[in-house]
């Protein structure tokens, strides 16, 4: 098995896996004179649990949890796209983090497998081929996408590709590291912690090559979509997301809502990728499961949009009868982790 390094693994994050959580842009009004090709009822998350979308009572970020007679699970939910080392109150995680069975991470990094090596090779070929993107662009979006590219300080042959999808996820990697935004904090920074702690760290890893098969067969008009929404977002800026973040930051769940979201939209359009997020949750869900099973208490830290969402990963576990509590509301037991004499946050 080829495992690709941890710093490709982030790299690739938001173009071949997460494509997920990147809450709340306007960005997709600007794709509907395509019509019916990517209705909005395709996202996969649109549709909020309002009632787990609470503000939190203590400081720092909001913690949901989840929680049987003798183990209690603290989740907490993470946003998609945030600014690269954000500061926010770690007290309440610290605190929890003591003693803690397992921090158990985003379920987004990926790998290729075997002879799946070569697939994702050739498949990495071809679409880095048939370029530069913005030669097949009508005057106006070339206009726009030029003056956006020279604006990040990259050249037209910086984006080789015939294929919009691909040119898209290009883009909004080029954009997130010229703003210093990122897809893995906080989640990197509680791996740190988690490790020097000696608390033991649960990762996932899924199969890099059949994402790059699946842009590949995206159809041209679904793939100009999603590079829409790249090229509207950059254009705008990182001022969402950078609100975003400082409202996560002291626990307004709804603020932190508010977020640029356009992968997760594309996710459910490429195909087999309604599929492939069904999965992420399931798993999630899965490995919170399992931390019930061993007395005492867990982290989890799970994106906002699949955590909240109907069908999400609270919703899935509250259908089978698990225990949740909002931020809002007092945990069943004050079980090591929250301080002594003190009731834990939700």
């Amino acid at each position: 098995m080829t495992k690709l390094s941890r710093t490709s693994q982030y790299r690739a994050i938001p173009a071949l896996i997460a494509l997920l959580a990147l809450v709340g842009s306007p960005a997709f009004a600007l794709a509907q004179p395509l019509g019916s090709a990517a209705p909005q009822s395709a996202d996969p998350d649109a549709v909020l649990v309002e009632e787990l979308v609470v503000m939190g009572r203590l400081p720092g970020p909001a913690w949901w949890t989840v929680a049987d007679a003798d183990t209690t699970v603290h989740v907490l939910g993470v946003p998609s796209l945030a600014p690269k080392r954000m500061e926010w109150d770690r007290a309440i995680f610290e605190r929890r983090l003591q003693g803690a069975n397992a921090v158990v991470l985003p379920f987004n990094n990926i790998r290729t497998k075997g002879i799946g090596v070569v697939g994702a090779g050739l498949n990495l070929i071809r679409l880095r081929s048939g370029g530069p993107f913005e030669a097949r662009l009508d005057p106006a979006t070339r206009a726009r996408f030029v003056n956006v590219r020279e604006g990040l300080g990259q050249p037209a042959k910086h984006y080789p590709t015939a294929n919009p999808l691909a040119a898209g996820v290009q883009l909004a990697g080029d954009y997130r590291e010229a703003k210093q935004l990122t897809t893995t904090d906080p989640a990197k920074l509680v791996e740190l912690l988690a490790r020097r702690a000696g608390v033991p760290v649960v990762e996932k890893t899924y199969d890099i090559g059949p994402l790059l098969g699946a842009i590949l067969r995206t159809s041209p008009a679904v793939g100009r979509i999603c590079f829409d929404e790249v090229l509207a977002q950059a254009e705008a800026g990182p001022g969402l997301t950078l609100a975003a973040a400082r409202a996560w930051a002291r626990g307004d769940v709804r603020g932190a809502l508010e977020n640029e979201r356009t992968y997760e939209r594309c996710l459910a359009m490429v195909p087999g990728g309604r599929a492939f997020d069904k999965r992420m949750k399931a798993d999630t869900a899965a490995a919170i499961r399992r931390q019930l099973e061993t007395p005492g208490h867990a982290i989890v830290l799970v994106p906002l949009r699949p955590l909240l969402a109907q069908g999400g990963v609270l919703d899935r576990l509250q259908a089978e009868g698990v225990d949740v509590r909002t931020p809002g509301e007092s945990s069943p037991s004050p079980l090591a982790g929250d301080g002594a004499g003190r009731t834990p946050d939700g």
